[in-house]
């Protein structure tokens, strides 16, 4: 049972932990022992922005630590590279795995960052497979360590939250765009977790395995992706251009265009229909 603790020094100094607490100070540990405030008098919103930016700062020591020794990640190390010691970085994390669910959240703002825009931009069809392909394998290039450590903690659910992320906004994106083309929306949803669990696997295979290139394993997946997208629109009668922008959808998944397409021709492209 979690119980909060609140905390009032009203004069002198008080000891807790081995550390002085003054009058009117914040007591600064892992647990919600807090100042007790005066309602409305800034306190608290004040300790919760730097309790916030002091984690941060212990996640990016993380990350520095994760590309120099590898996904164990000793904690005595990451307390090193903040600066502190072991008993502070707790404070703020209360153990490991407190630290490593930090790292998945960053990571997935991270992915959902580089992914989304390239999914939900206005350039041609193949661009955007290729574009969105390649922001995963940069990202996991980038920070293999760090996806190592998700993939292999015990009870992590960073990787497969990810998926769904990624699938559910997949999701939205094809299925808009079968029923622009008049067609049956409900392969959208299998199509897209298992269009994900392709990029997710093969990003696996070739970080264990680095056989190729990144440019080359990126060409092969978005080669082979293509040719399922666009040969099930054919089979039912719909060619695409890979070339030409595909007509905009709804607009909460391409809100963002509004600015990067003023002044740009509304014309939209036309989509070739095959009589059967």
């Amino acid at each position: 049972m979690k119980v909060r603790l609140e905390v009032t020094v009203t004069s002198g100094s008080i000891y807790r932990v081995d550390e002085v607490v003054k009058k009117g100070s914040v007591l600064e540990t892992g647990s919600d022992v807090t100042c007790g405030d005066v309602p409305g008098d800034g306190r608290r919103s004040r300790w919760s922005a730097h309790r916030q930016q002091r984690r941060e700062e212990f996640v990016r020591a993380a990350l520095r630590v994760l590309g120099r020794f590898g996904p164990d990640l000793p904690m005595e190390a990451v307390a090193a590279e903040a600066g502190v010691s072991k008993p502070v970085l707790y404070r703020y994390f209360n153990d490991k795995a407190a630290l490593v669910a930090a790292l998945g959240e960053a990571g997935s703002a991270a992915l959902l960052d580089r992914m989304l825009p390239a999914m939900q931009s206005d350039r041609p069809p193949l661009e955007r497979v290729r574009d969105t392909v390649s922001a995963y394998f940069a990202l996991i290039d980038e920070q293999p360590n760090l996806y190592w450590l998700l993939a292999r903690w015990p009870g992590s659910e960073s990787v497969q939250r990810d998926k769904d992320l990624i699938a559910t906004s997949l999701t939205a994106i094809l299925g808009d765009y079968l029923r622009e083309f008049g067609l049956d929306s409900g392969g959208a949803e299998p199509w897209a977790y298992g269009l994900t669990g392709l990029v997710q696997s093969t990003g696996e295979w070739w970080l264990s395995r680095r056989s190729m290139s990144r440019v080359h394993v990126v060409g092969y997946v978005t080669e082979l992706i293509w040719a399922a997208l666009s040969g099930v629109l054919r089979d039912a009668g719909v060619v695409i251009d890979p070339a030409r922008p595909l007509p905009p959808i709804r607009p909460q998944l391409t809100l963002h265009r509004a600015h990067l397409r003023q002044g740009a021709d509304d014309t939209l492209p036309t989509v070739a229909k095959q009589d059967k």
